[in-house]
């Protein structure tokens, strides 16, 4: 019988940590900055800690979920790029709300941010543009994101004419229709494993005087 057949018997008792309210401050941020700074150091490959679902409203309601990288972290909220006419750009356009989802099992944690999303500033964009990698800059000129090209030949063709493009030019410019977005958390939930699957939640909101702290049941 292969592994896949035994799906109902796979699991894993989680006993690593706890999460107790005197360990949590009176708000989110600097909690998740620890566990994502612990993330890093614990996490394998480290470079991996900042990856995240993020998820968006589609046409019709239907949920749209895809794993991505967190690019920047203030006290505004949580930063990552892509393309604005990809489906999450334009799904993002029509419903201006998302939700985050970090997990990292080896310290047995999940973390999941919800809120209002929206676009960076343009200065914002270029300032994280300029430092990338140049294939990467190329890459965003290159794809038309999300949608349907005929096959890999295609690709490779649409990047060869920005390499073309670009040959005497190390600073490409921005593309106007890529750049960053900023999710504002109104809702951040931290999640520890625990034995018999009775897992610590502990769940802040965002209320009128501030962040509202309280667990909640497994």
């Amino acid at each position: 019988m292969s592994k896949i057949d035994q799906l109902a018997h796979m699991r894993r008792n989680y006993s690593r940590d706890g999460l107790l309210e005197q360990d949590c401050p009176d708000e989110p941020f600097s909690l998740f900055r620890q566990w994502l700074e612990q993330a890093v150091q614990t996490e394998l490959p480290p470079y991996e800690a900042n990856a995240m679902v993020l998820s968006t409203l589609g046409d019709e309601g239907q949920p749209h979920a895809r794993v991505m990288l967190l690019k920047g972290l203030d006290a505004r909220g949580f930063v990552f790029y892509t393309n604005y006419q990809s489906d999450k750009g334009l799904q993002l356009a029509a419903h201006e709300r998302g939700c985050m989802t970090f997990f990292w099992p080896v310290l047995e944690r999940q973390v999941r941010i919800e809120g209002r999303i929206g676009p960076v500033s343009a200065d914002e964009s270029d300032a994280y543009y300029v430092q990338r990698p140049l294939d990467s800059r190329l890459g965003a000129w290159t794809s038309p994101q999300s949608r349907v090209i005929e096959n890999r030949d295609a690709l490779n063709a649409r990047l060869e004419a920005v390499q073309t493009r670009f040959a005497s030019d190390d600073n490409p410019p921005r593309p106007a229709h890529w750049g960053g977005y900023r999710l504002l958390p109104e809702r951040i939930e931290f999640w520890q494993g625990r034995t018999c699957r009775l897992h610590d939640r502990i769940d802040y909101r965002l209320g009128d005087t501030g962040w509202l702290r309280q667990r909640l049941a497994p």
